[in-house]
């Protein structure tokens, strides 16, 4: 039997069953919480914390990708706090690779280029790290700008929990952390890659893109796996 667990978002009653985050709540009720790592069809991490919310009764910020609703909890999604919270998750985002919209394939279809302009960050106060990173366009179909991955690790999720591949993986620590394929082998070269070019469209950035596609054309509309993926978290499973 279901149990719907009833409490508030900013202010506002709202109602959620067992095994709901406040995520799937608010928008189901069209409360907006910035994302980035989160993707509907595809399990959670709560990696990127863009979705931090205050519980009341809680010191600390929870995630709501990740966080189950319980009777009674009273939830803020909009405070001065996690305004400034998010902005330096995206300024970090920007500083920590070398992201240069203005020749990029997502210029202007890029969730982090939009979420920068919805928070209002026209400026950066932290120091650049951008570190020397490459491009493996090996394979003959897609191709891979580590200066633009955000490490949201869609790629590998819909890899390893759609397609069943595995092909993308994380390897390193810190700052040289990176998205792999085959356990650090060249695109072009895997063994397990099927083509299907699942990765590429679940990137939410410019870092993974089909191969002749020239500045501002990875548009979403060219990515019709999205609504597919959407549609199958959607649907009730089967008892």
């Amino acid at each position: 039997m279901t149990t719907v667990h009833t409490f508030r978002i900013n202010g506002s009653d709202v109602a959620g069953t067992d095994g709901q985050s406040i995520l799937a709540v608010a928008t189901e009720n069209g409360i907006d919480i910035p994302t980035m790592c989160h993707l509907d069809g595809l399990s959670d991490t709560g990696s990127c914390r863009l979705c931090v919310v205050e519980v009341a009764g809680s010191s600390k910020l929870t995630p709501a990708c990740t966080t189950l609703v319980s009777e009674g909890m009273d939830v803020s999604t909009t405070s001065e706090q996690l305004c400034g919270y998010r902005r330096t998750i995206i300024e970090m985002l920007f500083l920590e690779r070398n992201h240069i919209c203005a020749v990029c394939v997502a210029n202007n279809h890029c969730d982090l280029q939009n979420l920068a302009e919805e928070l209002k960050l026209d400026h950066f106060e932290l120091p650049v790290i951008a570190p020397k990173v490459g491009i493996d366009a090996s394979h003959a179909l897609f191709a891979i700008d580590h200066n633009r991955c955000i490490m949201c690790v869609r790629c590998v999720r819909v890899c390893d929990e759609v397609e069943g591949a595995h092909t993308w993986d994380v390897m390193g620590s810190g700052i040289g952390v990176r998205v792999v394929t085959d356990m650090g082998t060249p695109w072009g070269e895997s063994t397990s890659c099927t083509s299907c070019g699942k990765c590429v469209q679940v990137c939410p950035t410019g870092a993974l893109f089909e191969k002749g596609r020239s500045i501002g054309e990875g548009s979403k509309e060219r990515r019709p796996f999205l609504p597919y993926l959407k549609n199958q978290a959607q649907e009730p499973e089967l008892t």
